[in-house]
């Protein structure tokens, strides 16, 4: 039989505890997120249609993104039991230097027409973190804003090969005078992809004020007001805009892009040098060959070529081909600090996060990529601790299964027909 008693109010006080209420609207929204997914949503209700889109948008029926983001939830993990990990070691030396976290910032073009500190708080974000800034080549700030917004801490360059070669080979010493010790040479680039959410929403370079456009910044007037109270978009390697930013990747591009490119740009750069965009094991190992510092696997985000290979996919086997002393990395679909985790146990020195970072900046500026990545750490170092390994360096192609979904079609040989 239950007893049962008058509640005694000291004891309901006792349970009562009230929360401080969190007045700062930046804070309170930016703490109730938990996942890289709520940053998503937070951005995608803060940043008007097209901006959001070019961002979360991808190539033709977006594909590529789709399965590569699939390919990190299709992992099952393995971890060991009674290996107490109270504590994890989640830095890494990579290309020559340190981070603190097995990830950096990607290169992202255009990205103050997302949010207006765009690779400021970037750059800001990955020196608190102490881990790598890329600059990309159509980034809205200069070589030089990046240096001061990250004095102390690492910053790479990507770098598309233009039509007008002088402009690329001046931004490769630009970034080499200002300190950055990586160079991405980009190669999956050699015209712009079918980006159809851009085409459809009208996105331009500089944005243009349409019928729509006006009525989708009426809910989000906070957003043009940055836009129109700050300094104007400047590019460093285009001296015009105006138009989509496919017709603007087309007229700077040049899809004769080859290693004859790649000799000319090493001769000019002093530091280390990756190639990104790399896509089947046969580019690894001529790559390897060739001398290169490192390669990152990566379709673009799936902004490229729709059904392009899966990276995460083609890990485990460049992984095999190339050897352990040469350095491989990672991206595309990276949206959990587990994916992370997964990938390098499969043989990745390290990964870059573009969309991830992105959400954060459209979700709250600098604080909120300050937040993506905290979100990004916390799940690594838990992921760690429950696979019951404390440094990265014990993470095993054995932790790790990959799942399969998309299974190549044999094709047997054809029998000779006797007639």
């Amino acid at each position: 039989m239950v007893q049962r008693q008058v509640p005694n109010p000291a004891e309901l006080l006792d349970l009562m505890k009230f929360k401080k209420p969190e007045f700062n609207g930046k804070k309170r929204r930016l703490d109730s997120a938990l996942t890289i997914d709520d940053l998503r949503t937070i951005a995608k209700r803060r940043t008007p249609k097209a901006a959001f889109d070019y961002t979360d948008g991808a190539a033709e029926g977006e594909l590529s993104l789709t399965r590569a983001r699939q390919a990190f939830q299709d992992v099952e993990f393995h971890p060991g039991i009674l290996r107490p990990a109270p504590s994890v070691d989640t830095s890494v030396d990579i290309l020559g230097g340190p981070s603190a976290l097995p990830f950096g910032i990607a290169p992202t073009g255009f990205t103050r027409l997302m949010q207006t500190e765009g690779e400021v708080a970037g750059a800001g974000a990955a020196a608190a973190a102490g881990i790598p800034f890329t600059l990309s080549t159509l980034g809205t700030t200069s070589i030089e804003g990046v240096k001061a917004a990250n004095p102390q801490g690492r910053n790479w360059f990507q770098l598309y090969v233009m039509r007008d070669r002088e402009i690329s080979y001046e931004l490769t010493r630009r970034a080499a005078a200002a300190g950055f010790d990586t160079l991405q040479f980009t190669v999956d680039t050699p015209v712009a992809g079918a980006r159809l959410r851009d085409k459809r929403n009208g996105f331009s370079i500089p944005p243009q004020l349409t019928l729509g456009t006006i009525i989708n910044a009426i809910p989000r007037p906070w957003w043009w007001y940055d836009f129109l109270t700050t300094p104007k978009l400047e590019f460093a390697s285009l001296s015009t805009t105006g138009g989509t930013v496919g017709e603007l990747l087309d007229a700077a591009m040049d899809p004769t892009i080859s290693y004859d490119d790649l000799a000319v740009i090493r001769d000019i750069w002093p530091g280390k040098i990756v190639i990104k965009g790399v896509q089947n094991v046969e580019d690894s190992l001529r790559l390897r060959d060739a001398g290169v510092d490192g390669i990152v696997l990566s379709n673009h985000g799936g902004r490229q070529l729709d059904r392009a290979p899966i990276p995460f996919h083609l890990l485990p086997e460049v992984r095999r081909a190339v050897g352990d002393d040469f350095t491989v990395m990672v991206d595309t679909g990276i949206m959990n600090g587990a994916d992370i985790v997964a990938a390098v146990a499969l043989g990745a020195d390290f990964t870059l996060i573009g969309r991830a970072y992105l959400y954060g900046l459209m979700a709250g500026g600098r604080a909120g990529v300050d937040r993506a990545i905290e979100i990004l750490r916390t799940e690594i170092e838990r992921t760690m601790r429950l696979l019951g390994v404390a440094s990265l360096a014990e993470l095993e192609p054995s932790h790790v299964t990959q799942l399969t979904r998309l299974v190549p079609v044999s094709r047997p040989a054809t029998e000779a027909v006797v007639l």
